[in-house]
């Protein structure tokens, strides 16, 4: 007799159900604040380095916050850590609305938005790794799996709910992404966890150097992360959509505007990806977890590859789609292999070499994409990059054969891995 498939089991626990709720609230807020921003420093500057700069100001903390927050995330009370990191991201949102209302230099807008995704970065740690302690292990692929779906519709949700608010009154999007953060305080301040291990406080430096360690002696943890990281690094077509959408795709049988194109391509990823995440949350427990990974990250440069090619707009938005189909596949079983791979008391510094790696890689891809875009062409640039793809796919099978051969996501414990590892 087989095991009845629940695939509403995590949702039924009410702890992980709530803070699920909460994260999309302040995901949602934090999204139309992006919008806005982006919006009104451009409108006041109608210079477009302006919005690089945006991009900047934010990537800056995640490049020097983000394995500091990780050792923190270790040590301490992970959910009081994230109130503190909360609350600064509500004033510094509720200061960026007064400024934007009151006309406020542009460069201070620029000193808040750093400011504000300072205090995010430092709780980002904390709150990935709390996770695994809001549900059993047995359910943990099933909570990541609603997780990265709900994402996906925040991330859709988010802008669409910006682009509104900037139409009726901008400083509307900051005071909902402070709200939202008040919101999740709230939340934090009632919510209590389980007794689990942390790390003794001590060096910090030493201690972000153990992660490091950690990460790169676990062969099948370091070869999901690096995998993910090179896929996302030569798999940037993401950004070179302006260009496909103006000069490339022919959409004039079906009447539609250069810049009305470019909007349903980047939609197309996020739809596939959605798509893929309730039909994993739908499906049973991944049992060949390794194999399965290989084949969506080869299939995320496969469609690349035809996206490339393609001059026809249903075949490059279903080229798109599958690419967030099978990127979603593999961020989920990167979470799952990061999580409960990794011993509690390590697990905010784990998160955080991961999310610095993926995070970093994103920027990286944009700009590898570009380069290659300006001495070549836009689709030697992308063909290139699936092609890329594929062929890190192939070393990895070589390089990292204990990932190929993982088994059910559920069957993973540091033990486990620390015994294979030897």
């Amino acid at each position: 007799m087989t095991d009845h498939h629940d695939p509403y089991s995590a949702l039924r626990i009410p702890l992980f159900r709530n803070f699920l709720v909460v994260t999309c609230l302040v995901g949602m807020g934090t999204a139309a604040q992006s919008l806005a921003i982006g919006w009104e420093v451009y409108d006041r500057t109608e210079n477009a380095l302006s919005l690089g700069l945006v991009g900047l100001v934010q990537a800056i903390p995640m490049l020097l916050f983000t394995l500091p927050a990780g050792y923190l995330a270790d040590v301490f009370d992970r959910r009081k850590l994230m109130m503190w990191s909360l609350l600064g991201a509500t004033l510094s949102s509720l200061a960026l609305g007064i400024a934007s209302y009151n006309n406020a230099p542009v460069e201070w807008l620029y000193v808040l938005l750093f400011i504000d995704a300072t205090f995010l970065r430092i709780g980002w740690p904390a709150r990935t790794a709390i996770l695994p302690l809001l549900v059993p292990v047995n359910l943990f692929e099933n909570a990541v799996k609603w997780r990265t779906s709900l994402m996906q519709v925040t991330g859709i949700a988010g802008p669409a709910i910006g682009g509104v608010l900037i139409a009726i009154n901008i400083q509307a999007a900051y005071f909902l992404s402070a709200l939202s953060s008040a919101v999740f305080i709230l939340f934090l301040s009632g919510m209590r966890l389980p007794e689990a291990p942390r790390s003794q406080r001590g060096n910090m430096m030493g201690q972000v150097v153990e992660g490091l360690r950690f990460v790169w002696h676990r062969q099948v943890l370091l070869g999901a992360i690096s995998l993910d990281l090179f896929a996302v690094l030569l798999g940037g077509a993401v950004y070179l959509l302006p260009i496909f959408a103006r000069d490339i795709i022919d959409a004039s049988a079906l009447g539609l505007e250069p810049e009305v194109v470019l909007g349903w391509l980047r939609a197309a990823p996020a739809a596939g990806a959605v798509v893929m995440a309730l039909l994993l949350a739908y499906l049973p427990p991944i049992r060949r977890s390794g194999h399965i990974l290989y084949w969506s990250v080869a299939g995320f440069g496969v469609a690349t590859i035809v996206f490339g090619f393609s001059t026809n707009f249903w075949l490059s938005m279903a080229a798109l789609a599958l690419t967030g189909a099978f990127d979603n596949v593999s961020m989920v079983i990167r979470q799952v292999i990061t999580q409960l791979s990794t011993p509690n008391e390590m697990r905010g510094r784990v998160s955080a070499v991961s999310s610095i790696f993926i995070g970093s890689s994103n920027e990286l891809g944009g700009f590898e994409s570009g380069l290659v875009a300006e001495l070549t062409t836009p689709i030697i640039s992308v063909v290139a990059g699936g092609v890329g793809t594929l062929v890190v796919v192939g070393s990895w099978c070589g390089l990292f054969p204990k990932l190929l051969s993982l088994g059910p996501l559920s069957s993973l414990t540091p033990e486990r891995l620390a015994s294979q590892e030897k």
